[in-house]
């Protein structure tokens, strides 16, 4: 995706590493088979990868991976699933009632850079991306 390139490369890596955090995300959701990846971008308000599994009919996405930026010199990650679709065993996220398009939703927040966090949002993708399918 050339739009999520070219955010990336400028984008200013600060000491919280969220760059990092980003760039390993969308790497991880472009190694799930059968999706389609959105990219909407706000400035000064957020940036927004939207995966959906090509199967799904009823919602438009399983996840939304946030940028944050309010404040572009300290950007943050907010990454958002519909509270159906995973779990969270180390209750990391936060229930955002009708948080996600309307529904109900778990929202992790990083601040920055943090491999264990990263690792355990990625197994949420994994999973809300399993769970997606129609």
């Amino acid at each position: 995706m050339k739009e999520v390139q070219d955010f990336i490369d400028n984008w200013i890596e600060t000491e919280s590493k969220n760059k990092q955090a980003f760039i390993e995300l969308f790497e991880h959701l472009n190694t799930l088979d059968n999706i389609t990846l959105e990219f909407n971008g706000r400035p000064k308000v957020s940036y927004s990868l939207r995966p959906k599994h090509n199967t799904q009919k009823n919602r438009s996405l399983f996840a939304m991976v946030d940028v944050i930026d309010d404040d572009p010199d300290e950007r943050w990650l907010s990454v958002c699933f519909y509270g159906e679709m995973i779990t969270d065993p180390d209750e990391a996220g936060e229930l955002i009632p009708e948080g996600l398009l309307g529904e109900d939703g778990y929202c992790f927040d990083l601040y920055e850079y943090d491999k264990d966090e990263i690792n355990y949002l990625k197994q949420r993708l994994s999973q809300a991306h399993e769970n997606a399918k129609e």
